[in-house]
């Protein structure tokens, strides 16, 4: 795992697309978030010398908040997607962090069970959040360790 490089941004397009077809960033918003967002901080983990998973927290004071997370097709269900979290979590807790907050899709079962198996719990649901498809988005805090009072 590594911090995420501007040489990155065409892989982790082209790997939103795939993962997010209704409302993948663009390269153009990938740009924008190492560019002119310095509280933001993203890694990426790479098999075979190719970007396989990615996440980003904004470090933001007492709630930091998870930016995007995303574990490519041919990588799922061999814990990349807790490690992922794990370093997002960890680097909350580097800047002081009381709370991680998220926003999940209803029907992503396999994220809402590990921020479930994590620790995080629901705050509250907006529904209707992602468009297309009218699906509601649950809004997830963890409390972390050593955080600010």
């Amino acid at each position: 795992m590594r911090d995420l490089h501007w040489t990155d941004l065409p892989e982790l397009a082209a790997l939103e697309a795939e993962l997010f077809p209704d409302d993948a960033w663009a390269p153009e918003t990938w740009w924008a978030e190492l560019a002119g967002r310095p509280r933001r901080s993203y890694v990426v983990q790479e098999q075979d010398g190719r970007v396989v998973g990615y996440a980003g927290v904004d470090l933001g004071g007492e709630v930091a908040d998870v930016m995007t997370m995303a574990v490519a097709p041919s990588a799922q269900a061999q814990g990349l997607g807790r490690r992922l979290l794990d370093e997002l979590v960890a680097r909350a807790q580097a800047d002081h962090a009381a709370y991680l907050i998220l926003e999940v899709r209803e029907d992503n079962a396999p994220a809402r069970k590990l921020y479930d198996t994590r620790g995080f719990e629901l705050l509250t649901v907006r529904r209707r959040y992602y468009q297309p498809g009218d699906v509601d988005a649950h809004v997830m805090r963890l409390t972390l360790a050593g955080g600010a009072s």
